[in-house]
């Protein structure tokens, strides 16, 4: 290996590196406010003040604190709205991928290396639910089910199992036909260990793609039900909702419903970049 290839190897770590790093940022940003935010405002989210309606963002109220994103129709603090809506956010996107994604790939694992009957069942089931759009199919569910944040969970990981079980089929399909997963059936190693020591393991950086995409999508989703108001309830603020309020008054007070898109787009542009980054830096076969 000449001296030339070593520098351009440590350099293309060293640039990937630094993209997650930059990635990761505002993830952790609002991370930290989702979860520490709304346990160090004394703050009623929910509170009116009649007298503090559609106030530009930077005026001082008359508690003498600054409204530094504005306050919305009902004089509430935009700023402290998005700050609430951050932890709503956050666990729906992570509670859906975590339920979405456990059941998708523990059928993708059971229906790529078993095949037969099982993978046209589970196969079939997958092609059915993607031949209705996901965002229609998910009013449909939170019509039915009704307004909550575990609703909404429920809601959007029966949207999404089925990305999951595909790209975990397809990643099955190819490592079961390894020498190595050959020789552990020779031993007599279980079906089950083979499934979660073996291929799962080498299923991993396809499945952290599908991960951090998903998270994005989740949150999307997430914002869209509550626009619609069959998402998280309107005693809860959420980004969608406070978008929602904000589009009767787009001209006239533009930063009610402006920062909190802001807010969502900074978030879900963030996720898919460091998810494409962390697909370079683990997946084997881009090295």
């Amino acid at each position: 290996m000449t001296q030339e290839t070593i520098s351009n190897t440590f350099k293309v770590k060293k640039d990937i590196n630094w993209k997650v790093l930059f990635a990761s940022i505002p993830i952790l940003i609002f991370t930290l406010v989702g979860v520490f935010g709304p346990l160090l405002l004394d703050f009623d989210p929910q509170k009116t003040f009649t007298d503090e309606r559609l106030l530009a963002p930077g005026t001082t109220l008359t508690d003498g604190t600054i409204a530094w994103l504005g306050t919305d129709q009902l004089g509430r603090n935009v700023l402290y709205q998005i700050i609430y809506g951050t932890r709503v956010s956050l666990l729906v996107s992570l509670a859906t991928v975590f339920v979405g994604g456990s059941v998708g790939v523990v059928l993708g694992l059971i229906s790529g290396y078993f095949g037969g009957i099982i993978d046209s069942i589970i196969m079939r089931i997958a092609d059915i639910q993607l031949a209705f759009p996901a965002i229609l199919l998910a009013i449909l569910i939170a019509g039915v089910l009704g307004p909550s944040v575990t609703n909404v969970i429920i809601t959007l990981s029966i949207t999404r199992w089925v990305t999951f079980a595909r790209v975990t089929r397809g990643a099955t399909l190819a490592i079961k036909k390894r020498s190595f997963v050959d020789s552990a059936r020779a031993l007599g190693v279980p079906n089950i260990k083979i499934l979660f020591k073996y291929i799962f393991p080498m299923s991993v950086s396809s499945i952290m793609v599908i991960i951090t995409v998903q998270l994005g999508l989740v949150i999307i989703s997430e914002a869209s039900l509550s626009f619609l108001g069959l998402g998280v309830p309107a005693s809860q603020p959420s980004w969608g909702y406070l978008i929602s309020l904000g589009r009767d008054y787009i001209t006239s007070a533009w930063w009610i419903a402006t920062m909190p898109g802001i807010a969502l787009s900074i978030l879900v542009v963030s996720v898919g970049y460091m998810g494409d980054n962390l697909r370079d830096t683990f997946d084997t076969s881009m090295k």
